[in-house]
């Protein structure tokens, strides 16, 4: 371990006790193992979201905010991926246990804050159960966001028009991954799916629409697709992630001044 490390699990256990204090953050990435088409890993998800998590980790700790990198959490709540092979998922109340055993450890340090960087939607109403249960049961200050790499593609500047429905393997995670790990892509790129009978819907869809639905993947075709990688590339996907460090660094900094009242 370099003494510039922020690799919570570089540090000695006595040298962690001694070094974090009650403004130190645990910040902890956590995604999924699960199907994104032909043309990216399984471990697409969890990739994004500890490469996110570490370089804004860095950012944020060059500007003073106390915050350390935890191990990824890489098993996720990914049943809506259950049909593909290789997709590894546990079920939500298995992954909330694992979540709350995780801050139960952490508040036996004197860290008091958790901060969870999620790569994978299929987290993010689980993320906030437990948000509630760490602050209720152990007093954490506890949160959670998107390690964010943008929404659908819009047709502007070269971007495919995804109607708001690219959600996954399409434009934005293609993209990143090219650019992150581009050794990982494999071509040629699955065709377009988008499924354009919900994006004309006013209420019914993702990215923000107000009213869910139960779905798995499969149910908009084969490939596991939603959305059209046809156009991603490493520029854009660079682009896309310096803008998600971005966001998860001035979390961080808005987290480390955070108080109820």
């Amino acid at each position: 371990m370099t003494a510039a490390s922020r690799r919570w699990a570089d540090l000695p256990g006595p040298a962690l006790n001694e070094t974090l204090t009650d403004r130190s953050i645990a910040v902890v990435p956590i995604g999924a193992i699960e199907h994104h088409g032909p043309h990216l890993p399984l471990s697409t998800d969890a990739l994004v979201a500890e490469t996110v998590a570490s370089a804004a980790v860095e950012r944020a700790a060059a500007a003073g905010v106390d915050a350390w990198l935890l191990p990824t959490v890489s098993y996720g709540k990914s049943d809506e991926h259950h049909w593909a092979p290789g997709t590894l998922w546990l079920e939500g109340t298995t992954l909330l246990d694992q979540l709350v055993e995780i801050g139960r450890s952490i508040a036996m340090t004197p860290a008091r804050t958790v901060a969870f960087v999620n790569g994978h939607g299929g987290n993010v109403m689980l993320l906030g159960w437990a948000n509630r249960e760490l602050h209720r049961r152990f007093g954490l200050r506890s949160f959670s966001m998107p390690a964010s790499i943008g929404g659908a593609g819009d047709g502007h500047d070269g971007r495919p028009d995804e109607l708001g429905q690219g959600i996954h393997a399409g434009f934005a995670e293609t993209s990143v991954v090219m650019h992150i790990a581009p050794h990982l892509v494999r071509e040629p790129f699955p065709p377009r799916n988008v499924p354009e009978r919900i994006a004309g819907m006013r209420h019914i869809g993702f990215n923000g629409k107000p009213v869910m639905f139960g779905w798995t993947s499969d149910d908009f075709g084969p490939s596991g697709v939603i959305g059209d990688p046809t156009g991603a590339n490493a520029e854009a996907g660079s682009a896309l992630f310096a803008g998600a460090v971005r966001f998860v660094t001035e979390a961080l900094t808005e987290i480390d001044g955070f108080e109820f009242a």
